[in-house]
């Protein structure tokens, strides 16, 4: 038997009103106004997929290092290098056991991170392991664009195997079909999508029929036994078209959550399904949809472990946790829509030293520290002496690692003058509850409520952007915890 066993999700802190949207341009078209009702999920300027990945993974596995896993699957369509495996920079960060651990991305539809739990079941089923799949989604969009109302930021995790399972496999099936209700060439930031009625006539209501048929008639489960419908669509009159052509009770209808959080795109399927493992109940039967060049379509029995197991803040918790943004320039100069003048300090040379990153990959990727084995004393990054003054000794750290690790804030500058995509720049010394102490950026502060003795939690982001040669560096910053 095989199925879930963990699951998890992030969502960006920031959430973008959508009236400002179209406050903003319905001088230009006038009908965005209809689709302002509500807020979206906003990345951060130092967010993107990598790094809300890893929060969805720690939501879901916690951050404990040297895990386990036979496998770890990163779905996007919005990926950060082409010619980088996106997801070996997250096995690194979450401190894997990468001693016998494949790594994959999965891209360029929209159904990626179905196709990918697909995957992932097929490792499990094999006898491999236990694997996670994570599917995160940061898709730019045109300034007064359909897609700018409705899509947002955010990201889910899903981990299977054969033991202690929240929810059993009873069925999937695939059907692929060269449908092409949106599109984005090489080369090109932006998505270009086709009639919303011909995609929902000819899509929606033909293509998924097709395939939630053939999988009900395969598993010999009846529709109406379906207790959750996971149909993510940008279009919001479909899941419930489908739900009565298919005979299912209303009740089984997913929030497509387009109002508090807009379509994660690739990500949504996952986050929805993550999202409605939380309200299900021992016996109930849910049925995942993904769209995309075809159909996915994946069956599971939720468990009695459903009633007692939760991630450490799911869904709810990061809808819970949202601060509404109304800063619509905010938003277009985090995701680089348009071109507005930096300072000189923002010019500086950020090239990237591959050699140098690489040695340290260690301190930058996983955030470990040395624990020196004669007086126990922490610090960080590892050296070859001890820093304690009592003791000094010479190679006797072993790694410590840092993630999971809090501390609070003993000095903390607020500061103007250097370059900041969100200033002012936030930095200062954090000491570690375990040990050890560091001078770290810290984000996402308020300044109403930050100051001296704060607590703190580490979280990878991004550290620079080389605009230049396209390249990013990622380190670990400090953030109020709340």
């Amino acid at each position: 038997m095989i199925g879930i066993t963990a699951y998890g999700a992030y969502l960006p802190r920031a959430r973008l009103q959508k009236q400002v949207i179209a406050d903003a341009n319905a001088w230009f078209d006038s009908g965005l106004r209809g689709l302002a009702k509500g807020e979206k999920a906003m990345c951060n300027w130092d967010e993107d997929t990598i790094t809300m990945a890893t929060e969805a993974f720690a939501d879901a596995m916690g951050r404990a290092p040297g895990q386990t896993l036979a496998a770890v699957i990163l779905a996007s369509t919005s990926l950060p290098f082409a010619d980088r495996q996106n997801s070996v920079v997250l096995a690194e960060a979450m401190n894997l056991d990468t001693t016998n651990l494949r790594t994959m991305d999965v891209t360029c539809s929209q159904r990626a991170s179905t196709s990918a739990l697909l995957s992932a079941l097929d490792v499990a089923a094999a006898g491999r392991g236990d694997a996670v799949v994570v599917a995160s989604e940061h898709r730019l969009t045109k300034c007064a664009s359909r897609e700018e109302m409705l899509y947002g930021d955010g990201a889910a995790a899903i981990a299977v195997g054969c033991d202690n399972l929240l929810a059993e496999l009873v069925g999937s099936i695939s059907q692929p079909v060269d449908f092409v209700d949106h599109y984005r060439a090489e080369g090109r930031d932006y998505d270009t999508g086709w009639e919303e009625r011909w995609v929902r006539d000819e899509g929606y209501l033909k293509i998924v029929p097709r395939a939630v048929t053939a999988l009900l008639e395969r598993t010999g489960i009846a529709a109406a036994d379906i207790a959750h419908f996971v149909m993510p669509t940008d279009q919001g009159t479909v899941p419930g078209t489908l739900v009565k052509q298919f005979g299912m009770p209303g009740t089984a209808v997913t929030d497509n959550l387009l109002q508090t959080v807009g379509s994660t795109g690739a990500a949504h399927p996952l986050v929805l399904l993550a999202h409605r493992l939380e309200q299900a109940k021992p016996g109930d039967l849910l049925l995942l949809v993904g769209f995309g060049q075809g159909c996915d379509a994946l069956l599971f029995r939720a468990t009695a472990r459903i009633a007692t197991w939760k991630p450490a803040r799911g869904v709810s918790g990061a809808l819970a946790a949202g601060v509404a943004e109304t800063n619509y320039n905010k938003f277009q100069s985090f995701n680089n829509l348009l071109e507005k003048e930096l300072g000189k300090r923002s010019e500086l040379d950020k090239n990237a030293f591959l050699s140098a990153m690489y040695r340290n990959r260690a301190l930058a990727n996983s955030f470990i520290g040395g624990k020196c084995t004669s007086c126990q004393t922490v610090q960080i990054p590892k050296a070859h002496y001890c820093v304690n003054p009592e003791c000094g000794a010479y190679d006797t750290q072993e790694p410590y690692p840092m993630s999971g690790q809090q501390g609070k804030v003993a000095t903390w500058t607020a500061d103007r003058l250097t370059f900041d995509f969100n200033p002012p720049a936030y930095f200062g010394l954090v000491v570690f509850d375990c040990g050890g102490r560091l001078m770290m950026d810290m984000t996402e502060v308020d300044p109403a409520t930050f100051d001296t003795g704060a607590t703190v939690s580490v979280h990878f982001r991004i550290k620079q952007i080389d605009s230049q040669r396209g390249f990013r560096k990622y380190f670990w910053k400090a953030v109020p915890v709340r």
